[in-house]
Parts: structure tokens; sequence; C-alpha cells
């Protein structure tokens, strides 16, 4: 039961970034390509000083799961991309992109949903711990995933819908670590972080980026950074 409490925390927690920008709407929708920036910069934060050392720890062939997952998500990108769905194409590119972010990220907060449940399988401090780490990076996450959705053009309900539908995967992940996981192997686990990691990777370096690079504005380099000092200064709170 404590883990669930946690994990809708956590999730409470991503919904607040997404209601930030929601709230902060014409600011947010002026600016959205420094949020894509700061988003981009959550996305390699997390992937390179979270999941992958984490997933090495865990499993000693992590990094190929962390290519794996970068392919899985270029495959699903193809197959989304070349799907005739949209006739223009600015339209379709924006589509692409949301959606293979709310998948990214859907699957890293079932991960994270899996490692609250794991935490405290293993002891009441641990599981604390876990819990506590997911929380603090599930704001920049909301604040990633409606930045992404605002950038696309998406409306106050849409945003909303998605939002709290990638939410929902953290206390879902843990309801399943309880039951389906719950004696998950390390190797498992690290597998699973390792290709978050990689769809991540993916996320920032193939759309994330290269959509800033039509702002002209000189403080978008700076909101990457801010995105990764987010991620860092949690972390060294956290340890």
């Amino acid at each position: 039961m404590r883990e669930i409490i946690y994990s809708f925390l956590a999730a409470s927690s991503a919904m607040l970034g997404a209601f930030l920008v929601l709230k902060f709407h014409k600011w947010s929708e002026k600016n959205s390509f420094l949020i894509i920036n700061f988003a981009a910069g959550v996305m390699l934060a997390i992937a390179f000083t979270h999941l992958i050392p984490e997933g090495i720890n865990m499993h000693s062939g992590a990094l190929l799961y962390v290519l794996a997952g970068f392919l899985i998500m270029f495959f699903l990108q193809f197959v989304i991309l070349f799907h005739p769905h949209h006739n223009d194409e600015g339209c379709e590119k924006h589509s692409v992109i949301d959606t293979m972010s709310v998948i990214g990220l859907s699957f890293h907060s079932l991960i994270d949903g899996v490692i609250i449940a794991v935490g405290f399988e293993a002891n009441t401090a641990l599981g604390i711990f876990t819990a506590v780490a997911v929380l603090l990076h599930k704001l920049p996450d909301g604040i990633t995933i409606s930045g992404i959705l605002l950038h696309g053009g998406a409306t106050k309900k849409k945003i909303l819908n998605f939002s709290l539908l990638t939410a929902a995967f953290t206390p879902a992940g843990t309801v399943l670590g309880m039951f389906l996981f719950k004696n998950i192997s390390e190797n498992t686990l690290g597998a699973l972080l390792a290709v978050a990691a990689g769809s991540f990777i993916f996320l920032a370096a193939s759309d994330l980026i290269p959509e800033t690079h039509k702002c002209k504005s000189r403080f978008a380099p700076l909101t990457l950074f801010a995105g990764v000092a987010a991620i860092l200064l949690a972390e060294h709170f956290l340890h």
C-alpha cells in the first residue's frame, strides 16, 4: 500500500509540472522552443546520470540495451512517420514528435513505478529513497511532456489528457512491480532502465534538439543546460 501512495504522489508531481505550463499558457506558447530545449536537457541528464549508470550496475550488457532502446524508438518513428495520416508535412512532423514523446515518457514512467515497487521490496528505507528520487524528477517530466505537446500546437485539453496518461503509468508500473515483478532480477531491471535511456537519448537528439534550431533566441542553448542542471541538482541533493 505504501508503494501505491508514493507512486500517486510522484504522478501528482508530474501533473503539477503540466499545470504550471498550462497556467502560464501564453508565456509557454510564446517560448515553447525554450521549453523544448529544457525538455531535451532533462531527458539527456536522466539518461546519462541515472538510467545508464544504474543499468550498468545491474546488468553488464546494459549498453547493448541502450542501443536497443535507441533503435526501437527509431523503428517506431519510422513506422509512424510513414503511416499515411496527415497531409500537411509540418503537422505530420509535430504529430510524430508528440507520439514518440508520449511513448518514451510513458515507458519511462512505467519503469519509475516498477522501481518504486522494487525498492520497497528490498527494504523500507530504500523504497522511500527511491520514491523521493522519482517524485523529484517527475516535476520536470511533467513540464517536458506538456511543453512538447504545446510546441506541437496541441490544445489545453489534449495536453492535460496526455500528461495525465503519462503520469498514470507510474502507479500502473508500481502495481505491476508489486505483482508481476515482485521477484524481478537485477539483470532484468537493468535492461529495462537501459532501454529507457536509449529511448530518451533518441528523443532528445533526434526530435527535440533539431526543433530548437529554428529558434533565434540567444537564450535557447541556456535552457538545455538548465534542464541538465535541474536533474543534476536533484541527484546531488538526493545523494
